[in-house]
C-alpha cells in the first residue's frame, strides 16, 4: 500500500469576511502568499496576533478562503503560552471552543468559541478511500518509522472528492515523531 505524505499544520486561523474587514478594513480581500497541499487552499500573506489571558502570539497567518465562522488552530505548546484550554476538535466544530482575542491592523475581534486543537487526520481522495479500505470519520491508526517511530492513535480520516492525499499534524506531534512536510507514514491494516 503507497505511503501517505505529511504536512506539519503551524498555528493558523481561518477567517469570517466579517472578522476579515473588521481586522483589515471594509472589503478586504486576502492575499494569496503560497497555495497549500489541498487544492484551493492557501496560505495568505496576512497576519494577526492572538491574545489570550497568559500572553500573545504575533504574526499568526490566516489561510484563505474565508470561512463562514472564525477558527484558530494552535498546538498545545502554543494554548500554554496563550493561557487558554482549547478542547481537540475536527475541523469546523467549534462548540466548547476556547476564547481568543484577535488584532490586526485595523481592529479587534474578541471570539468566545474559536480556538481549538485541531484532530489529526488524513485527508484522502474517494479514489485513495478505496484503495485504503476506509470510509469518512473513520479512525485509522498510523506508523511512523525512523528514529522516534511510534504509532498515532485515533487518526480521522476525511474523504472528499476535492482533497488530496495528505495526513496533517500539528508542531507538536509532528517535533515528537521527528516529521517534516512531506515525510511519509504508513497507514496500518488491522
Amino acid at each position: 500500500m503507497k505511503p501517505i505524505p505529511v504536512g506539519v499544520s503551524n498555528r493558523h486561523l481561518h477567517l469570517s469576511q466579517a472578522d476579515l474587514e473588521t481586522l483589515f478594513g471594509p472589503g478586504y480581500e486576502l492575499t494569496i502568499r503560497n497555495e497549500l497541499g489541498q487544492p484551493g487552499q492557501y496560505a495568505a500573506e496576512e497576519t494577526v496576533t492572538l491574545v489570550g489571558p497568559k500572553g500573545s502570539i504575533a504574526k499568526v497567518r490566516v489561510l484563505g478562503p474565508v470561512r463562514s465562522r472564525t477558527q484558530v488552530e494552535v498546538s498545545m505548546t502554543d494554548a500554554y503560552r496563550l493561557g487558554i484550554r482549547p478542547p481537540v476538535r475536527d475541523s469546523g466544530n467549534l462548540e466548547g471552543a476556547a476564547p481568543i482575542t484577535l488584532q490586526g491592523p485595523c481592529g479587534e475581534v474578541e471570539l468566545e468559541e474559536a480556538v481549538i486543537l485541531a484532530w489529526r487526520h488524513i485527508h484522502m481522495h474517494t479514489k485513495d478511500a478505496a484503495e485504503y479500505g476506509v470510509k469518512d470519520k473513520d479512525m485509522v491508526r498510523i506508523r511512523v518509522g525512523g528514529d522516534r517511530g511510534l504509532v498515532f492513535e485515533n487518526v480521522l480520516v476525511r474523504v472528499r472528492d476535492d482533497f488530496a492525499l495528505e495526513m496533517h499534524v500539528d508542531t507538536d506531534e509532528a517535533n515528537a515523531a521527528m516529521l517534516y512536510n512531506g515525510a511519509e507514514v504508513e497507514l496500518i491494516r488491522e
